[in-house]
């Protein structure tokens, strides 16, 4: 079931207006596509409307939902602000446990696409980098840092756009960042991501970086193999476009 409902999110005093896509939906939970430029819960800065916001007005009982249900109800896993794709919510406490052990179990076959910088020197191969928390910092490395944690990132070339190029991704792991750093990591950052990629990573008329949830399969509460897909969004295919044509 696919059906478009709106939030509005509020920057500076002006009302934009975001369509937020149910990808699907049961008893169980719900699958969105997230846009991007929207945060999944608040990061106590922003006063901007979240994906939780909208959660709390169309599934008021998710209220009590999860982990944390007074920061991030129904949340099973999350994305960056700034990417967009597939959202995996619970709506009950059973299935927020059933969802979160498969993520944990590793149960769930994750699938982004990326945009990158330059051409990876296999057209296909295995990132296994502990990430860890930079010293003074709070953004993540593949070098010595605090708190490592074991990370495993698969990749795809998916097409040679020149100086850059669409790669299919699939974390096998979920850090923060994950995705981010590691094709950093082999010095192929995401476009447009100026946290890990610096000023090479940034392209004219590309305002956020070209990462995407493409799509998750697992296998439903019910008992139901799903897999499910979000759309390549606009921006994502004008990148694409503007990339192949020279930038």
């Amino acid at each position: 079931m696919r059906a478009i409902l709106f939030l509005s999110i509020y920057v500076e005093s002006n009302q934009i207006v975001m369509n937020i896509e149910k990808l699907y939906e049961d008893k169980d939970l719900v699958v969105i596509n997230k846009p991007a430029g929207v945060l999944v819960h608040s990061d106590n800065k922003s006063k901007e409307e979240t994906i939780v916001d909208w959660l709390r007005k169309n599934y008021p009982s998710i209220d009590s939902v999860g982990d944390a249900p007074d920061k991030r109800p129904g949340i099973v896993h999350r994305l960056d602000k700034d990417t967009s794709g597939v959202l995996l919510i619970a709506k009950t406490g059973e299935a927020f446990r059933y969802l979160k052990s498969l993520f944990q179990k590793r149960d769930i076959e994750k699938r982004y696409r990326a945009i990158v910088v330059g051409r990876p020197k296999e057209n296909s191969g295995v990132i296994d980098k502990d990430i860890s928390i930079k010293h003074g910092s709070i953004k993540r490395t593949v070098h010595e840092g605090r708190l490592p944690k074991k990370a495993k990132t698969l990749y795809e070339v998916a097409e040679d756009l020149g100086n850059y190029s669409l790669v299919d991704v699939y974390p096998k792991t979920g850090r923060t960042h994950q995705i981010r750093v590691h094709l950093n990591a082999i010095h192929n950052p995401v476009v447009g991501d100026g946290v890990y990629g610096g000023k090479p990573a940034r392209v004219s008329g590309i305002e956020r970086q070209m990462l995407h949830a493409y799509s998750l399969k697992f296998k439903s509460p019910q008992g139901k193999e799903l897999e499910v897909k979000a759309p390549i969004p606009e921006d994502f295919e004008k990148a694409l476009e503007a990339l192949k044509s020279g930038g």
